[in-house]
């Protein structure tokens, strides 16, 4: 009997997307590599035989070419399920493999196509206005690099990981790297942006902070997630939009350390988006409620990380998650109470203070 592939139905599809279309890529590369090389001089010849990652053969119809596919308009969406190389390729499937099974399960698949749709198109329309941009001031070169690959959509998906499950750890190199997957998005967009221009893909660069941003600005704001058991906003079942839990804000992604120097930066952008109304603020009710819904989310990766659940590292996950949605809401709760404390006892030392004065006015002179 054959095997049967345990994958979720849109998972599944953009894993055959992925290939087929990485096949068709370099099927067309090649064919137009054979046809033109004999029409190059021979110094253009030597410089022109890896048909696969020159951009002299990018096909803009598939890849997303500053310049020229702008006549192509699909090529803002099929860019992404474009690769150039087998290693690149087996990347790409590994992460739509895992990442997409998991995310999937979680979200249903109507999230999850939008999510996926989300964090593909946008940040390749804005890395295509950028090199736009950057060509209209330098000049267009005679080969543009071409902007393709999943690498937004990899970005987008260890954000989503890190919303779900931020505490879980993963062992690598056998267990002598540990590293929880809370800290999974900015180290992978950071190598990207070091790593990019120095090996000459400086589309890594924009295209993995462009996916990390826009993956976190559709699950903050955006997303529509089921809050599960009772909340403060309408009992067990409730929708709620975004997730303004303290634990997913845009500071939580960096080390706690930079969180002083952070924190009045990230704050003051947000109310400049809120006064411009490019974002709606979160009312302290939405904030308790994502902090109880963080803490009720599912404990752990399973069988996907570790190749099985593991009891005693699902409740220290699960221990590690509650107390950090705990003491945030903890702490606001303890805010509000002090607020309340000082505005009760404002007020009764001014009623006493009009209460004694008014006692002395009846009382007259004596």
């Amino acid at each position: 009997m054959a095997p049967r592939i345990n994958l979720p139905p849109l998972t599944r599809t953009l894993l055959l997307i992925n290939i087929a279309l990485s096949i068709l890529n370099a099927s067309l590369r090649l064919n137009r590599w054979r046809h033109e090389l004999d029409t190059l001089s021979p110094a253009k010849t030597m410089m022109s035989t890896n048909y696969l990652s020159s951009p002299q053969w990018a096909i803009p119809y598939l890849a997303l070419v500053p310049t020229k596919s702008i006549r192509y308009p699909w090529t803002f969406l099929t860019a992404a399920w474009v690769e150039n190389n087998l290693l690149s390729l087996a990347i790409s499937a590994s992460v739509i493999w895992f990442g997409g099974k998991y995310l999937e399960r979680a979200w249903g698949s109507k999230e999850f196509g939008k999510f996926v749709i989300f964090v593909t198109v946008i940040p390749n329309v804005l890395a295509f206005g950028v090199y736009g941009m950057w060509h209209a001031m330098t000049g267009t070169p005679e080969f543009p690099t071409p902007i393709q690959g999943l690498l937004a959509l990899e970005a987008g998906f260890l954000v989503a990981l890190k919303q779900l499950v931020p505490e879980h750890t993963v062992s690598l190199f056998r267990g002598s790297l540990r590293v929880r997957i809370k800290h999974f998005p900015a180290l992978f967009t950071l190598a990207n942006m070091i790593c990019g221009p120095l090996l000459g893909t400086d589309t890594a660069l924009w295209l993995s902070l462009l996916g990390f941003m826009t993956g976190w600005i559709y699950l903050r704001f955006f997303q529509i997630a089921n809050i599960s058991g009772a909340s403060a906003t309408g009992g067990a079942g409730a929708v709620m939009k975004g997730d303004a839990s303290d634990t997913f804000a845009f500071v939580a992604f960096f080390p706690d350390a930079l969180h002083p120097f952070l924190s009045p930066v990230c704050d003051t952008i947000y109310a400049i988006l809120v006064t411009l109304k490019l974002c709606a603020p979160f009312s302290e009710q939405a904030v308790e409620v994502g902090n109880e819904n963080a803490a009720s989310r599912s404990e752990g990766l399973p069988s996907i990380m570790d190749g099985g659940p593991e009891e005693g590292g699902r409740r220290a996950e699960a221990d590690r998650r509650r107390a950090l949605a705990l003491r945030a809401l903890d702490q606001r709760l303890n805010a509000a109470a002090a607020t309340r404390t000082a505005s009760t006892s404002a007020g009764s030392t001014a009623v006493v203070t009009g209460t004694v004065m008014g006692s002395e006015e009846n009382a007259g002179p004596t």
